[in-house]
């Protein structure tokens, strides 16, 4: 039996939706640019598909961005103050994902001052966190909606209200959110109206790999140029089958009988854990329902095993699971942690599990027995 616990990471395909995307794709391969009548096809269609993940998102399809995917999602509202004259700071999160922390240190060497929010013990940035670290000249405000590694979910309305409370006589403060592991996992779309930027990634829900979407509740700067296309902001030639299959499925994933299941599969996890000697959640305060926490992602760690040997060792089993991040996977420190003061000792050995809408209980029960004979047998 094989086991696929590292959903957080990347979400086997919609085969039906990447194989209509691509029969489209087929059938409308000139450049959406083109001012001919298969040109137009075409961008006739890239306009479907933003017009659909309009519909499911209820905003305007002209404040839809489609981009290579979540990091440059959430690259472009940061780029987008590179030509200001005046800098000021740019405040993101302790628990932020690299493609905005490792961002934010290319602004400070272009002369922005970087600050940085703190966590609390359960990995949760608070409004009160965000009102005491922003300034005066504080022009971006980056939050993540759904950390990639503990699940825990940031008040996004609340730190909203508290930005917009803060606005006069002040600088207009720009707030973006990662949404990689929200958009079509929890409910969102409630969100949008109280933020200026919000992020979106395929491959996290079904789709492929190379395309994102960006919601712009503001209209930004272009930090580079080209032919014109995303509304000046992401010229190059459009990418037909990412958009189309990225639009359907967002439209699956938006589906609250699929939260639901993630709710009930997040409590079968728990009460399998439970029985494991030695084995504990990161926060340890996090209980099955809390909705403080999405309920498709898991940080947990062990009392035996550094997490990279026990991935290995379950690997060897056709379980998979990760330590974190994919995109950190081989970097040794563990930021997020670090801002939650974890000790090193449990995150040294900490791991994650993260599941979708096709995750069975089959899958949890043999990754929960084969976790529990490693550890014993240690």
């Amino acid at each position: 039996m094989n086991a696929y616990l590292d959903w957080a990471a990347a979400s086997p395909p919609e085969q039906d939706i990447l194989e209509e995307a691509l029969t489209l794709s087929m059938e409308n391969w000139a450049n959406p640019s083109s001012l001919h009548v298969l040109g137009k096809k075409a961008e006739a269609k890239l306009e479907e598909a933003r017009e659909r993940t309009a519909s499911v998102m209820k905003v305007s399809s002209e404040k839809l961005l489609f981009t290579s995917g979540g990091t440059e999602s959430n690259h472009i509202p940061l780029l987008s103050l590179i030509g200001r004259s005046s800098k000021g700071s740019i405040a993101v999160g302790a628990t932020e994902h690299p493609a905005i922390s490792e961002q934010a240190k290319m602004m400070a060497n272009a002369g922005w001052k970087i600050i940085t929010i703190p966590c609390d013990s359960s990995g949760i940035i608070t409004p009160e966190a965000v009102s005491r670290a922003i300034q005066d000249d504080t022009a971006l405000v980056a939050i993540m909606a759904v950390n990639n590694e503990t699940g825990a979910i940031n008040p996004i309305s609340e730190i909203s209200k508290t930005l917009a409370a803060r606005k006069e006589n002040r600088r207009s403060v720009f707030f973006h959110v990662d949404g990689v592991q929200c958009a079509g996992k929890i409910p969102f779309v409630h969100l949008l109206s109280e933020i200026d930027s919000f992020s979106v990634s395929a491959h996290k829900i079904g789709g492929p790999r190379g395309i994102g979407l960006l919601y712009m509740g503001k209209r930004l700067e272009p930090f580079i140029r080209g032919g014109g296309q995303e509304g000046g902001l992401r010229p190059g030639t459009e990418n037909l089958f990412g958009a189309w299959a990225l639009s359907r499925c967002l439209e699956r994933a938006c589906n609250p009988e699929i939260y639901e299941y993630g709710r009930s599969i997040e409590a079968y996890a728990f009460e399998l854990l439970a029985g494991i000697p030695g084995v504990k959640t990161i926060p340890e305060s996090r209980s099955p329902g809390d909705e403080r926490f999405s309920p498709w992602i898991i940080q947990l760690s062990n009392e035996a095993l550094p997490g990279e040997v026990l991935v290995r060792a379950l690997s060897g089993h056709n379980i998979c699971i990760s330590t974190g991040s994919a995109c950190s996977s081989k970097k040794i420190k563990r930021p997020i942690l670090h801002a939650m003061k974890i000790s090193s000792e449990v995150s040294q050995n900490a791991f994650r599990v993260s599941f979708g809408h096709r995750t069975t209980r089959e899958e949890i029960f043999f990754f929960a027995e084969n976790l529990r004979r490693i550890l014993k047998e240690l």
